[in-house]
């Protein structure tokens, strides 16, 4: 029988890290007491399964690994020299970038430079955007698992998830969702969401809790696409967006949602889900179809696995090489 394949990373995005643990290989995590970022361990939000292996961060060095994969710029310039031994900062490494350039949208150079690298781009647009110097570029769309609920949309208002939304500003469209707020009922839940919003509702419960409303809306103006618009997709609620990043690749407007870059428009849009269920209903159906297509976890699963075979078997360093 064929060993797993033992991946070491940071604990960075709880709910990507647990659709990355839907394959078939181990993720091994660092722990610290502190928990600071990286280092909170499996945490109580998400069901992880075994494969989700904690190890304190001073014992991380005295393990054997098959691939590194970093997932921040902080990762890359300290947390590596900081917890990795010699020998485990040549093996096989993939950077995972969640985000578009933040500094500027075309000219931002990433901050690796590595032709031994594997650099993984969580969108076209992302890789698109960046110029990611000399090294090896791959694009692994989302996948998310269906929740096994499904759409009711009983609730004649929308749903915003967002986490810490207020400190988070324009970036992620405070402004917007307070003007669309004015319009249109709408309520925010999330980590951080202060007086805005009903707080925090766990990842678990999110499905049977957002499956109620009528609409998801999607306020952000420049991000990567968000796990959360794959998620409200998957249960076949439909959702209204920026025409921006890409979610502007993802819905086609009009038939498996709302997109566009004028917000009076996207406003008028959601008084008509509210007013027409059954609308509702069939443009979220569209969605499900895309998001069982696009972003199902069996072929998200299926592209890591092969993606970590393959830099894997191309780099000379294996895991018991000797110091």
């Amino acid at each position: 029988m064929q060993r797993k394949l033992k991946i070491f990373t940071w604990h960075i995005h709880g709910s990507y890290l647990f659709y990355l643990s839907q394959g078939n290989y181990d993720i091994y995590i660092p722990t610290k007491s502190e928990k600071t970022e990286g280092y909170y361990g499996r945490g109580e939000t998400f069901p992880f399964g075994e494969n989700v292996i904690e190890i304190p961060a001073e014992d991380v060095r005295n393990h054997e690994f098959d691939c590194i994969v970093y997932q921040t710029n902080n990762n890359y310039l300290a947390d590596q020299y900081e917890i990795l031994s010699d020998h485990q900062r040549k093996l096989p490494r993939i950077y995972i970038e969640h985000d578009p350039p933040r500094k500027h949208p075309t000219d931002t150079k990433h901050v690796v430079d590595d032709t031994d690298i594997t650099l993984v781009h969580v969108t076209h647009f992302n890789r698109l955007m960046w110029d990611s110097n000399n090294t090896p570029t791959r694009v692994i769309e989302h996948g998310v698992t269906d929740p096994g609920v499904r759409y009711k949309g009983d609730l004649d208002r929308g749903i915003v998830v967002i986490n810490n939304l207020p400190a988070r500003g324009r970036l992620l469209g405070h402004d917007i969702f307070m003007y669309a707020r004015k319009n249109v009922p709408l309520d925010l839940v999330g980590m951080g969401t202060g007086e805005l919003g009903l707080g925090e509702v766990l990842h678990p419960q999110l499905p049977e809790f957002q499956s109620r409303y009528r609409f998801f809306f999607n306020p952000i103006r420049y991000t990567s696409l968000g796990l959360a618009i794959c998620e409200a997709m998957m249960m076949g609620i439909p959702v209204v967006g920026l025409a921006t990043t890409e979610l502007s690749a993802v819905i086609e407007n009009g038939v498996s949602g709302f997109i566009h870059t004028d917000v009076e428009y996207l406003i008028e849009k959601m008084k008509l889900l509210i007013n027409e269920p059954q609308l509702a209903q069939k443009i979220g159906a569209k969605g499900l179809e895309i998001a069982l297509k696009r972003f199902g976890i069996k072929r998200f699963a299926n592209d890591w696995e092969h993606l970590f075979t393959e830099v894997i078997s191309n780099n000379k360093v294996t895991a018991v090489e000797t110091v």
